[in-house]
């Protein structure tokens, strides 16, 4: 028979899958001033942080 899950591992998981909608990846072009190729920065960034990555 399986092992049935805890109440307690439960609620883990929801305050996990809150937490985890506040981030999103974010990709930006980067020109590279040697060869004017383009390269792309990924990062995961807290949802609120965004246009501070974006800006720079």
């Amino acid at each position: 028979m399986a092992k049935a899950a805890s109440k307690n591992a439960k609620v883990k998981d929801l305050k996990a899958a809150a937490d985890a909608k506040n981030w999103t990846k974010v990709i930006r072009t980067v020109r590279s001033p040697k060869t004017g190729a383009y390269t792309f920065k990924e990062s995961i960034v807290h949802k609120d942080k965004i246009k501070e990555f974006l800006g720079n």
